[in-house]
């Protein structure tokens, strides 16, 4: 049995990465937090209570977007920001599939030091 990801688990990782990536900075991360109540917020609400500007919420939502985890909507001359989670599970997915490799491979050492 190789320890190797299956090619639909490699499939999985590579069209994750984007989503690490994305999430890989604590901006970034605290955006999708904000906007995982489910309410689209304006750049304004999600500036609130931060020491950031408006321009530097704009360039991480624009990160946060090209990755697929969050969608803009314009309504009159605010745009709103949604979480959209499909993203966020399908890497929850990739995680799950290291995890379980992982746990193989540590199940096949325990067995070899036992015998």
């Amino acid at each position: 049995m190789s320890s190797r990801p299956r090619d639909g688990a490699a499939r999985s990782l590579q069209q994750s990465a984007p989503v690490f990536a994305a999430l890989g900075d604590a901006t970034r991360l605290l955006l999708v937090s904000r906007l995982s109540s489910g309410t689209p917020l304006s750049i304004r609400r999600l500036t609130e209570g931060s020491r950031l500007t408006r321009q530097a919420i704009t360039k991480h939502l624009r990160v946060l977007a090209s990755s697929g985890l969050v969608r803009g909507v314009r309504r009159g001359r605010e745009s709103l920001y949604e979480l959209r989670p499909k993203p966020l599970d399908e890497a929850r997915s990739a995680l799950e599939s290291i995890s379980r490799q992982w746990d193989d491979a540590l199940a096949r050492l325990r067995s070899f030091v036992e015998e």
